[in-house]
């Protein structure tokens, strides 16, 4: 096999000296052990994937359509429409041609950076976010710059408006350049915190990237899991300028090997959008497209919702119940009105990584909190547990597997500092 050319340096792809590997992603082959109780994951449970109505709707496009959802194809409109419908149960008032279909969310991340980061600017994010996020601003060259996130409501809105006026920086007389390029938020059921952010603030940055023309990239595949609480309109319900692009999947809702999403921006960023599609994979598989509209126009999404929300609803009880009997007082945790995943902070001091080693040898896994650290140092004591996934007869045993690694470690720690002060003669 021939040799790639000497001449040629890895730092000529800048992409790829950028960016960093998953943390998640490095998880998967450690947890994959046949008795591991996974915490770490992000996904619905299988008895909770709808089979039965999408090989009904597959059957139906491939008997109806035929060649026609085997072949290229631009995107299907009839999906288009019925996503512009979705959108309005979200406060979006918008139409088909305001809709571009992806691959997935992460896609959608991926064609916002290629188009409004050149390299070297900062976007703000939650301090502690996906991890996707991450990799599609770093991957062009950007820097994450975090914005804090208070528990209850979601990201400082004052904090952000405060980070804007900083990175503002004169240029020459009468003009005015920033390097604050972009804003991109999770605000609902966020990942990895679980926290929602509340209406108040979705106005309030929603108005905010008006004033100061900066895009808010709405990242948004959690929103339909609400299995508690009232509905919270989108940030772009309340965008009146064309500063929010709005980003949802199917992955999340439907089934996640559908790897089928969809942007809601200004119509006159259709275009470039599709150019910048055309340099990565041309258009959304056409059998995809059909069997998932199949899907949304037999009426099955709402009451496969109902079903998914009210399995992930009672996990979700089973996970805090199991928390507050076995971790009180020990640690803290988020509780979310929907999606996927708890927050968990330990005391300070606590090293969650080296906690995640130690918990694996009790065969039961979750994801470090510094992985999704927009600086990449914080949250060492905290960790995020995922509670649609496991098992429900499981779940209470493998918490209580967690709280025992957690409880020898912090008498470790504490053996430790007493032998210290014992051989300091402080004691």
């Amino acid at each position: 096999m021939m040799n790639p050319p000497r001449s040629i340096s890895l730092s000529t792809y800048r992409a790829t000296h950028t960016l960093k590997r998953s943390v998640m992603r490095d998880l998967l082959a450690l947890v994959a052990r046949p008795n591991v109780l996974n915490f770490a994951g992000g996904l619905p449970a299988d008895e909770n994937l709808p089979r039965v109505e999408l090989q009904e709707c597959l059957d139906a496009v491939l008997t109806r359509d035929g060649a026609r959802a085997l072949q290229y194809g631009a995107a299907h409109m009839p999906l288009k429409e019925l996503i512009a419908q979705h959108m309005h149960t979200r406060g979006v008032e918008c139409t088909a041609d305001d809709i571009f279909i992806t691959n997935g969310n992460q896609q959608g991340l991926e064609l916002c950076a290629r188009l409004f980061l050149d390299g070297g600017e900062n976007v703000a994010v939650e301090e502690f976010t996906f991890t996707g996020i991450l990799q599609a601003i770093q991957g062009h060259g950007a820097q994450p710059s975090a914005i804090s996130v208070d528990l209850e409501d979601g990201m400082d809105v004052d904090e952000l408006a405060d980070w804007v006026a900083a990175e503002r920086v004169a240029t020459e007389p009468g003009s005015v350049a920033t390097r604050s390029r972009l804003i991109i938020t999770i605000p609902d059921f966020h990942n990895p915190l679980g926290v929602s952010m509340s209406a108040k603030k979705r106005e309030q940055l929603a108005e905010f990237a008006a004033r100061f023309e900066i895009p808010v990239i709405e990242d948004s595949p959690y929103s339909p899991l609400r299995f508690c609480g009232d509905t919270i309109p989108a940030v772009k319900a309340y965008d009146t300028n064309d500063a929010v692009i709005y980003l949802g999947s199917f992955s999340k809702m439907i089934s996640p090997a559908l790897r089928l999403g969809w942007l809601v921006a200004p119509r006159e960023l259709i275009p470039r959008f599709t150019v910048l599609r055309e340099s990565l994979d041309l258009e959304s598989s056409q059998l995809i497209q059909r069997t998932v509209a199949e899907f949304l126009a037999r009426g099955y999404l709402e009451p496969h919702l109902e079903q998914l929300n009210a399995a992930n609803f009672a996990r979700r009880d089973l996970m805090l119940h199991a928390l507050e009997r076995e971790l009180s007082g020990i640690a803290q945790w988020t509780i979310p009105d929907g999606g996927l995943f708890i927050w968990l902070t330990l005391p300070e001091g606590t090293d969650t990584e080296k906690l995640l080693h130690d918990a694996l040898s009790q065969n039961v896994a979750f994801v470090p909190g510094f992985a999704f650290a927009a600086d990449g140092r914080s949250g060492r004591n905290s960790m995020r547990l995922n509670f649609s996934n496991a098992p429900r007869e499981k779940i209470s045993d493998g918490i209580a597997r967690l709280a025992q690694v957690i409880q020898e470690t912090a008498n470790l720690r504490e053996s430790t500092r007493i032998e210290t002060l014992d051989s300091r003669g402080f004691a």
